[in-house]
């Protein structure tokens, strides 16, 4: 029989304000095996940690329970006092009274009776629980950072200069990102270019930095500090290491219909093509969706015209297999779809743009030179609309319920920009409010609203109209006068909602990270552990965890590139004691926990087996304890009972339910 000791926490008023918690320590010695219990205010402090280790020693316990707040924020603490006393830390149950119970209720008896049933469920694991001994993984000494935007070259930057070996995967021909297509930064306004390019070419000239563009992640297995990714590096049809990046080729290539991503589709590229000028590499890729080459079999101009003969149309795709430490990933974000908001004419004028658009309209190597005109007739507006918060903070399930929270900054950038360059265009910015909680941030905005002129609207479009003229009409209202507002303008900018990369769901799942509902990739804990993934050795930079701006971006960058060294500086890790082990009498080879286990920690082999005295060769289950991770899918699949949890067993699990409906 075990000789448990139940710890109940007030955790200040958190819980003792719900729970009687001198009533669940009394309730406790009522359970089997519970033969010390008490209350305390902080059992998370000093004292409370004391009290633990000495009625560890003083009454000989052999488990303790102690009720509080998450597992996620105290485990470890509660495990390290069981430890220093003497104590197995596995033999440690959090029984969560603060989530699960005090802060979801109002009424005490109700939450004392809840936190009661918590507790009773704890000890009755306990009670079966068995001393477990951690062992060691090795840990290899490099890092995979997945984007190739500024927070991945920050983060790539960081953990080489700390002496490590770092890998960039980008799925774009070139590293830059998102930033790489905007003209000026808030609230600086310096030349965006002219901040990203020495990152993007010091990224490229580390020794410890391997760059892989235009390729993307096929493949994670693993688990943190021994990570094997699969890179597919997709055709670019020209050699890199042949190309002399003189753009002779891009210049004669006759295919030149296909839209440019780079400049958001308001113009066209050719099929063999640099995104921009640039871009690392300095090589282009050739298109074969838009190639005459790859679609006919005809052309191949731009072979004959390349000197260098770095053209190669038998080039295939090649698949890279690396170990990592630890991965970062920072896949950036897009901005969404407007098919659902035919009200702006998005779809219906060319006139009606977006303001990632505009960035790349007022960019002198943009479709217009930098010359800001209307797409649908090139001449120069007089009228402009900003619409602020287009598919952001939206009611409906056409947008996001959440702010996008760089755009209110973006847009006084663009009206202060436009208004100094061209001061007889007038600006009129609708606006549901303006957020400006950045350093220098609010100061920015009544620049723009003091200095330039610029007329804010406090109240929502509900329609934009294109007039036979080619005039746009805005139907808007002022909330501040109570009044309808018709305004024509020659140009209107739709501040549109940013969403996570499309991509970054298929990478949550081959990384097993979580995401929330909008997609973006969750952090561990949101205050304590902000660029950690709950999956570990999993680390979290820029948007891909949530809206965020430049300046933002980078220091989670290298906050993330810290967590990432920190992880590479060990040499070995303790892995988990929780893992999976199979009982051969009941195994019956089926393979069926092999096949779900995502770690490759399950293999067959044949083993001689005495059941009941009758001895002979079985195909059976073995778990490689090294690579199992303890998430507990084979013990569920297993039809015959086999697989079991060392930890959370069946048995234990079951009696916990025994306890909570007694």
């Amino acid at each position: 029989m075990q000789r448990i000791g139940v710890f109940v926490c007030h955790c200040g008023s958190n819980i003792a304000a719900t729970v009687d918690v001198s009533k669940v320590a009394e309730m406790s010695l009522m359970e089997p095996g519970v033969v010390h219990a008490e209350d305390y205010q902080y059992m998370c402090s000093e004292a409370g940690q004391a009290k633990i280790a000495a009625a560890i020693k003083e009454k000989n316990l052999t488990g303790i329970v102690v009720c509080s707040c998450s597992p996620r924020m105290h485990e470890a603490t509660f495990r390290k006092a069981a430890e220093r006393a003497g104590l197995n830390p596995y033999m440690v149950e959090i029984a969560n009274i603060r989530e699960h119970c005090s802060w979801i209720h109002k009424d005490m008896e109700e939450a004392t009776k809840k936190a009661v049933i918590l507790m009773r469920a704890a000890v009755a694991k306990v009670n079966l629980n068995a001393p477990l001994q951690a062992g060691e993984s090795r840990v290899t000494k490099r890092a995979l950072v997945i984007g190739g935007g500024i927070a991945g070259i920050q983060t790539a930057l960081d953990i080489a200069d700390a002496g490590y070996e770092v890998d960039i995967v980008e799925k774009t021909p070139s590293i830059g990102g998102r930033m790489s297509q905007l003209d000026k930064t808030f609230p600086t306004l310096d030349c965006s270019a002219c901040i990203l390019t020495p990152k993007m070419v010091e990224a490229s000239a580390h020794e410890k930095i391997t760059i892989y563009t235009y390729s993307e992640v096929e493949k994670v297995s693993g688990f943190v500090g021994d990570f094997t990714v699969d890179i597919r590096k997709k055709a670019r049809s020209v050699d890199m290491n042949k190309c002399t990046g003189c753009g002779v080729c891009q210049e004669k290539c006759p295919s030149k219909k296909a839209p440019s991503e780079f400049n958001r589709g308001l113009n066209t590229r050719s099929a063999i093509y640099t995104p921009f000028a640039q871009a690392i590499p300095n090589v282009p890729v050739i298109d074969r969706e838009a190639c005459i080459k790859f679609k006919t079999g005809k052309c191949g101009i731009c072979s004959k015209v390349c000197q260098a003969g770095a053209v190669d149309y038998e080039q295939k795709d090649e698949i890279i297999s690396e170990k990592y430490g630890a991965i970062v990933v920072a896949t950036g974000f897009d901005t969404i779809n407007l098919d659902k908001y035919d009200e702006y004419a998005y779809s219906q004028s060319k006139d009606v743009i977006t303001s990632l658009e505009l960035e790349r309209v007022m960019n002198a190597a943009g479709p217009t030179h930098g010359h800001l005109e209307r797409l649908s007739d090139g001449k120069a507006p007089k009228e402009i609309v900003f619409i602020q918060c287009v598919g952001s903070r939206c009611s409906d399930d056409r947008g996001k319920p959440y702010c996008s929270k760089i755009c209110c900054m973006y847009t006084a950038k663009h009206a202060m920009l436009i208004r100094d360059k061209y001061p007889d265009v007038n600006v009129t910015v609708f606006y549901i409010d303006v957020r400006t909680p950045g350093k220098n941030f609010d100061e920015f905005y009544r620049r723009a609203v003091e200095q330039y002129g610029v007329n804010y609207i406090k109240g929502q479009v509900g329609k934009v109209i294109p007039q036979p003229d080619g005039k746009l009409l805005v139907q808007g209202s002022d909330l501040l006068d109570n009044r309808q507002i018709l305004k024509e303008a020659d140009m209107v900018v739709l501040a549109t909602a940013i969403e996570p990369n499309p991509d970054v769901r298929k990478i949550a799942t081959m990384l097993t990270a979580s995401i929330d509902t909008n997609n973006f990739l969750t952090e561990a804990h949101a205050k304590l552990r902000p660029v950690e993934s709950p999956t570990a050795g999993i680390f979290l930079s820029g948007v891909c965890q949530g809206p965020k701006d430049i300046p933002e971006t980078v220091a989670q960058a290298g906050a993330a590139a810290v967590k990432a060294i920190g992880l590479l500086a060990k040499d070995k890790l303790m892995t988990n004691p929780c893992t999976a082990q199979s009982d051969i009498l009941l195994c019956n080879g089926c393979s069926t926990c092999e096949n779900v286990c995502p770690y490759g920690a399950i293999t067959y082999e044949d083993k001689e087996v005495n059941d009941h005295g009758i001895r002979e060769t079985r195909r059976v289950a073995v778990v490689n304890n090294a690579l199992c991770q303890g998430c507990g899918a084979c013990t569920v699949a297993c039809p015959s009972g086999a697989m079991d949890l060392q930890g959370f067993s069946n048995r234990q699990i079951l009696a916990e339910v025994d306890a909570i409906c007694r």
